[in-house]
């Protein structure tokens, strides 16, 4: 009985520990707490055959800049703007424009290390090492379903279904974003996670902007962390 009894107490002590440790949902097959995993920060390279169509959008652009601003706000985020003659394109050309488009490549920049942790209060972290440690200062909260960072709170949008000619390709996830708007500038921060639809990558995509009301870029950091859906966390 006596072995019974303390079987059961360990038992119970044991299961706690896991249900005390257990990630919220969003982290779940991306990371482990408190275990180190490899990931990478990667770019998005295009042919450099495209630049040419570049160019001439961009001169075109500049003959009507309040029609192309216009337009392009008018556009799905993240891919090609829709064919349009003020574009600056003949329909050939932006044919070519989207087959160079779609021979993009995505490639590993730099290797860094994360970590999933929980703080005292609750939150949870990303510690990550070199570029990627941007990201270490946003705080999750898995009841109120928002990060924290020091420019305030980021609040969920709408699931990401990202169509494959954005440019990360195809994949689905979930974003958050904290907007604010000042006399002096205007701030955006936003966060996301998210599987390729292929399911062979995890996504963690950052990006913070502050601007004037001039137009006048004060930030623009973008950070993509490529994580292989089938990497086990590495030893410490």
């Amino acid at each position: 009985m006596k072995f019974f009894t303390l079987w059961n107490v360990l038992t119970l002590a044991f299961s706690s520990l896991i249900f005390a440790n257990d990630a919220p949902a969003i982290f779940q097959k991306v990371l482990k707490p408190d275990q180190p995993t490899e990931a990478e920060i990667v770019v998005v390279l295009p042919p450099a055959e495209i630049e040419k169509y570049i160019t001439k959008v961009e001169q075109s652009a500049q003959k009507d800049p309040q029609w192309f601003a216009e337009y392009s706000q008018k556009a799905k985020p993240g891919v090609p703007l829709p064919y349009h003659e003020k574009i600056g394109l003949t329909p050939q050309e932006y044919e070519e424009y989207l087959a160079h488009w779609a021979k993009r490549e995505i490639k590993a920049a730099e290797s860094v290390k994360l970590m999933l942790r929980k703080g005292s209060d609750g939150r949870w972290s990303i510690a990550a090492t070199g570029p990627a440690g941007v990201i270490s200062s946003l705080r999750f909260s898995e009841k109120e379903d928002q990060w924290k960072s020091p420019n305030g709170t980021l609040s969920r949008l709408p699931d990401i279904e990202a169509d494959p000619q954005s440019i990360l390709g195809a994949w689905n996830g979930k974003e958050w974003r904290f907007e604010e708007e000042t006399s002096l500038s205007k701030i955006k921060e936003n966060f996301a996670i998210g599987l390729t639809v292929d399911k062979k990558y995890h996504f963690l995509v950052y990006r913070a902007q502050e601007m004037t009301p001039s137009g006048t870029r004060l930030l623009d950091q973008n950070l993509v962390i490529r994580i292989p859906a089938a990497t086990e966390p590495a030893s410490r």
